[in-house]
């Protein structure tokens, strides 16, 4: 395994041309090297020196960030909270020098030391970092040592004054790292409101509705704190539709919320009377949330996103000449349905390639079960009308990226990305006959290079995965059944159909990668 993936990764960062080498790379190859493209255009050091600038000296400085400029003058101070959030600092201190005054960050318990083994120093800060690392969350889960970092945290910002400046890096998982309720609730109290509304079904936006009503720092907290200091917060996306106050519940986001509305959200559910005591007397007694001083202190800034990481896999696809769409950044939803939308995607894509009677079938119903998906920017009647045209002229790529959901079942291993591959794989093994003529492969996988409890991102298949996986007595249904699709992929062909990246620093969701092209004889 370890020999496959330094041949892969080199091939990923090798710079020769595509004239005879292309031809002879498979989709397996292309797949892989997409999927690193867009993991790369958001990988800190990347995204840092993109949005921001520093002009003139020690002694009188700009920076430029978002369009705007802001003096520097040994009056910086940074906070951060998340999983990307140690090589966003490392690349922050790199660029502002010795105007960083102070920093405190608070990271997933682990990530230096992880960082570290992977070999990724220029994710790590010096030795001589004025910046301080906290490492809590374990688990993704709020706990004693994330509420230590949070009170650092709100400490540092509260301590500024109006000719400091405060950059603050917000990435997907800080919400976990930033839990500083308001008293007299507790961490047990939050974390037990929390755990009641989300075995009762409560939405993400209701969860993060009642999460910002009772915390100190969330929702536009940790601005107020910060006042009058000026507040650019750089934020990388791992919500769908980039909503800044749904990202880490918004930290620098001043929320609209209103206690009635939390109420209404605890009498939904039933749960009003059953909560934690100190949950309504919070709602109860805390005024109606306020907006910020003076707003124009505070610069939201998106620096990284799943679109930003697609555009990038774009133009790599196109490299290496695929005819390319970009489907969707908001794929969500129950993985057994999105499964049988991939899978039902390539075979109409392949009735385009071998001019199928039975195309127009199979379009009405891609266009049926895209409906019930409810995805938000999928205009498929559009994309499915490009497909045909692409098919005609040459080899087809399919981009789309987005988080989706499983349903355990068993006590495997395995996370949403891998077992999406495996089920779009049996999906195929049903219709393997309509798709003969065509080689096509699928790639899934998280862009943070971790997918559930295990060392792969993602996975990889084809429409021959099942057929062969019996050929060694696996059975991927019973693999299904326990959950257990990296228990599958580690079996199957001495892992080579894992997608294994090591943590990559950064965090925008998935990225899918379907690959479609007319059979090459050898």
């Amino acid at each position: 395994m370890a020999r496959l993936l330094r041949v892969t990764i080199g091939r990923i960062f090798s710079c020769q041309s595509h004239g005879a080498a292309r031809n002879m790379a498979t989709l397996r190859d292309d797949a892989h090297q997409i999927f690193w493209s867009a993991v790369s255009a958001v990988l800190p050091p990347i995204m840092l020196r993109r949005a921001l600038t520093v002009r003139g000296n020690a002694e009188g400085s700009v920076l430029e960030c978002g369009g705007k400029e802001f003096t520097l003058k040994k009056n910086l101070y940074l906070v951060g909270f998340g999983k990307a959030v140690l090589g966003m600092a490392a690349a922050v201190e790199q660029i502002v020098g010795n105007h960083l005054v102070e920093g405190v960050i608070s990271v997933p318990q682990g990530m230096e030391e992880t960082l570290r083994r992977a070999g990724k120093r220029e994710m790590l800060l010096s030795a001589e970092s004025r910046i301080r690392v906290m490492e809590g969350a374990a688990n993704n889960l709020p706990d004693e040592a994330a509420m230590t970092a949070a009170g650092e945290i709100h400490r540092l910002a509260e301590k500024l004054e109006e000719n400091h400046l405060l950059v603050v890096l917000i990435s997907g998982g800080g919400s976990a790292l930033l839990p500083a309720p308001l008293p007299p609730l507790t961490l047990q109290d939050k974390q037990a409101i929390t755990k009641q509304l989300a075995l009762k079904g409560a939405t993400i936006q209701e969860l993060n509705t009642i999460r910002r009503a009772l915390s100190q720092l969330k929702g536009g907290g940790l601005s107020r704190a910060a006042y009058p200091a000026q507040v650019v917060s750089l934020i990388l996306s791992d919500a769908i539709g980039d909503d800044l106050d749904v990202i880490a519940s918004g930290p620098t986001v001043c929320s609209a919320h209103k206690p009635e509305d939390c109420l209404q959200i605890l009498s939904k559910y039933n749960l009003r009377g059953s909560v934690p005591p100190a949950v309504e007397d919070v709602l109860l007694c805390r005024p109606r949330a306020q907006p910020l001083p003076h707003p124009d202190h505070v610069h939201n800034i998106l620096i990284g996103s799943n679109l930003i990481s697609l555009r990038e896999a774009k133009q790599e696809a196109q490299r290496l000449g695929y005819v390319t769409s970009l489907l969707s950044t908001a794929i969500s939803g129950d993985v057994k349905l999105v499964a049988k939308f991939f899978a039902l995607l390539a075979e109409v894509i392949c009735s385009y390639v071998m001019s199928a009677p039975h195309r127009q079938e199979l379009e009405e119903h891609i266009l049926s079960l895209a409906s019930s998906m409810d995805i938000p920017d999928l205009n498929l009647v559009n994309h499915l009308q490009k497909l045909k045209a692409a098919a005609a002229v040459g080899d087809v790529c399919v981009l789309c990226g987005g988080e989706t959901t499983v349903q355990v079942q068993g006590n495997g291993r395995g996370g949403r990305n891998q077992e999406l591959a495996l089920r779009v794989a049996t999906e195929w093994h049903q219709v393997s006959a309509t798709m003969q003529g065509c080689e096509v492969v699928f790639l899934s996988g998280g862009t943070d290079g971790q997918d559930g409890p295990t060392q792969a991102a993602g996975a990889i298949s084809y429409p021959q995965l099942v057929d062969q996986a019996r050929q060694y007595s696996l059975d991927v249904e019973d693999f299904l059944k326990a959950s257990d699709s990296y228990g599958f992929f580690s079996q199957f062909q001495n892992g080579k159909g894992l997608l294994v990246t090591g943590l990559t620093g950064t965090n925008v969701m998935d990225v899918q990668v379907l690959l479609v092209r007319r059979h090459k004889e050898q």
